[in-house]
C-alpha cells in the first residue's frame, strides 16, 4: 500500500485553521498538530530543555518543570535572531516527532499536518500539498482579542509579524479555504475532503 499523502494546513494567527482541522478529524482524518506537539518536546525532551535554559537562561522554567511562556515569548518575540534560535533547537526534534507519527498512520489514504509557521520554517517542503485557511487580518486580529483576552492588540500584531503575509501563503497553496464569515466552512472542507480521497 502506497504511504498516504501528507497534507499541510496553515493560516495565520486567528484564521480558524484548528476549526478546520476539527471539521478533518471528524471525518477520521489523522491530525499532527505541530504547535501543540512543540510545546510538548520543550518540557518533554531533556536535551531541548537543556538547550533552551542555556540559550535563554533558567527563567525559561518554572521550578515544577512547565515552561515560563511568557518569559519566552517577551525575551524572542521582539528579536529575530533569538527566535531563530528557538526555532533552531525546537523545529528539528518536532520532525522527528511527526515522523514517527508518521510510521503509526502508513495505512490512511492522507493525513494533516497542522501549522502556523509550516512555510517559514520549510516544513511545506516534506508535504504532498499545502492548504491555506484564508481570513482577512483584521478579522483574525479580532477573533484572536476575543479568543485570547490575555493577549494586547500590540501582541497579537507582533504575532502577525513573525508569520508570512497572506499574499506569500496564497501563492503556494494547492488549496485554499475560506473562513472569512462569508461563505460556510464545512462544505469547503467536505468538498476537499472527497478531492483528497481521489488522490488529487
Amino acid at each position: 500500500m502506497p504511504a498516504p499523502l501528507q497534507i499541510g494546513i496553515t493560516g495565520g494567527i486567528g484564521s480558524g485553521k484548528s476549526i478546520v482541522c476539527r471539521i478533518f478529524q471528524c471525518l477520521g482524518i489523522a491530525v499532527y498538530d505541530a504547535d501543540s506537539r512543540a510545546k510538548a518536546v520543550m518540557t518533554t525532551d531533556g536535551i531541548v530543555i537543556d538547550e533552551i535554559k542555556k540559550e535563554f537562561g533558567g527563567l525559561s522554567y518554572y521550578e515544577n518543570g512547565a515552561l515560563n511562556r511568557e518569559y519566552l515569548a517577551r525575551t524572542v518575540f521582539h528579536d529575530p535572531e533569538k527566535l531563530s534560535k528557538l526555532n533552531q533547537l525546537v523545529h528539528p526534534r518536532v520532525h522527528d516527532d511527526y515522523k514517527r507519527w508518521l510510521e503509526k498512520h502508513q495505512h490512511d489514504r492522507y493525513v494533516i499536518r497542522e501549522a502556523a509557521l509550516l512555510l517559514e520554517t520549510g516544513a511545506d517542503k516534506q508535504l504532498n500539498r499545502l492548504v491555506v485557511v484564508y481570513a482577512p487580518e483584521a478579522l483574525r486580529t479580532e477573533r484572536t482579542l476575543r479568543r485570547d483576552p490575555h493577549r494586547t492588540f500590540e501582541q497579537v500584531k507582533a504575532i502577525m509579524a513573525q508569520q508570512w503575509p497572506d499574499e506569500e501563503k496564497l501563492k503556494r497553496a494547492n488549496a485554499v479555504i475560506y473562513n472569512d464569515d462569508t461563505r460556510l466552512v464545512i462544505p469547503q472542507v467536505l468538498e476537499l475532503h472527497r478531492q483528497l480521497l481521489d488522490g488529487n
